[in-house]
């Protein structure tokens, strides 16, 4: 008889995401805009604590693209970006025509160094190819140094994207991810720490930049009674029925962010005794995580076994682990691209996993995924 299936990240609903889908079919606001829409943006502003308007988008992906455009990015630009991160950091860079110029990871946040930073951008200018902008990322809800980054890119002038795609309910030094950024997006994917089915979020500085991103996500549909268009749009608002689900989930976010973080304190506990295995954790106190995905990095000379033996030994029980993100500059569709730094993000590649993090895992779940890891303690 083969296990219930336990998966890397599923979606975690509280119970009144209904309510507002049921309110949107009540009052037939069944398309891309109405009361869900609004106050779900509200909510996201309220959260984040910062003077910043959100804009509701049909995926973190097209907020990113619609960063892009209204930075200016355009065909042959420099765009710097994380290597060590999903393609959706990296593909909407291309959409435009772009160059993607990747960026290792420092050891400690497993996001941007900020030495490659402001090497890749210090060869740019000289080049006289100065980058337009830069997307930073912070992996598995881990923030990323922001403070030197925002000294080096507001030094050379040029603005970051923040992808806070994983990090919703993440912090450093106290203020939430996601509000450091000239721009930042959000997801909701159905993995991601909330979510809204599909669905992202663009954060903004202006309500300028807010009207500009609604605008071109509504196929820049000027104001004329006919359908006139003088720029190119795209069809990425969010929906209000997803827009509800999201209401829903707003409410149960400080919960969920609690339950991530104390799957993280589950592995701790279990890993305590393991040589050569690493978890993935906050490097001091000015980092707050919400652990989205419990990470782990395994020394097989010390450890006695192999990111691959977990893998496939979860496979075995029908528990899902995956590991970490292959680079993008060592990814083929990017093999052209420019890249600085050294192997940090290929050696946790390779020796890297993501371990079941769900909200909702039950006790006999945790004890599945124990079981199995204590198989192949060896010492």
């Amino acid at each position: 008889m083969i296990n219930s299936k336990i998966w890397l990240s599923s979606p975690h609903m509280g119970g009144t995401e209904l309510n507002y889908i049921h309110e949107a079919f009540d009052e037939n606001w069944v398309a891309p805009l109405g009361p869900n829409v609004n106050n779900f943006e509200d909510d996201l502003k309220n959260y984040l604590k910062e003077n910043i308007e959100v804009a509701a988008l049909s995926a973190g992906t097209a907020a990113l693209h619609l960063a892009l455009i209204i930075l200016g990015v355009k065909h042959g630009d420099e765009v710097i970006c994380q290597s060590f991160t999903f393609s959706a950091s990296a593909n909407p860079i291309t959409y435009l025509g772009a160059n993607p110029v990747f960026i290792d990871s420092e050891p400690e946040t497993w996001n941007m160094c900020p030495k490659a930073l402001e090497e890749a951008i210090i060869s740019g200018i000289e080049a006289g190819k100065k980058p337009k902008a830069i997307i930073v990322v912070h992996l598995y809800g881990m923030p990323a140094k922001m403070e030197e980054i925002l000294e080096i890119a507001n030094r050379h002038e040029i603005p970051v994207i923040e992808d806070a795609a994983e990090a919703l309910g993440s912090s450093y030094k106290g203020k939430k991810c996601g509000t450091f950024g000239e721009m930042s997006i959000l997801s909701f994917n159905g993995n991601k720490i909330i979510t809204t089915s599909g669905g992202g979020a663009l954060v903004c500085k202006t309500q300028g930049q807010k009207d500009k991103a609604v605008f071109l996500s509504t196929q820049a549909r000027d104001n004329a009674p006919h359908y006139q268009h003088s720029e190119i749009g795209f069809n990425y608002r969010m929906s209000n029925i997803c827009a509800g689900i999201g209401r829903g989930q707003m409410e149960v976010l400080d919960d969920r962010v609690a339950a991530r973080r104390k799957m993280h304190d589950f592995y701790a506990e279990i890993f305590k005794d393991f040589e050569g295995v690493t978890l993935f954790t906050e490097p001091n106190s000015d980092y707050f995580s919400n652990h989205w995905l419990s990470a782990v990095i395994i020394d097989e000379n010390k450890a006695g076994f192999s990111r691959e033996d977990l893998r496939l030994k979860f496979l075995e029980d029908n528990i899902e682990s995956r590991p970490l993100w292959k680079p993008m500059h060592l990814q083929p569709v990017f093999s052209d691209a420019k890249y600085f730094g050294n192997k940090v993000a290929e050696n946790l590649f390779e020796n890297g996993l993501c371990l079941p993090s769900g909200s909702n895992l039950s006790d006999e779940e945790r004890i599945r995924i124990k079981n199995i890891i204590l198989s192949l303690k060896t010492h």
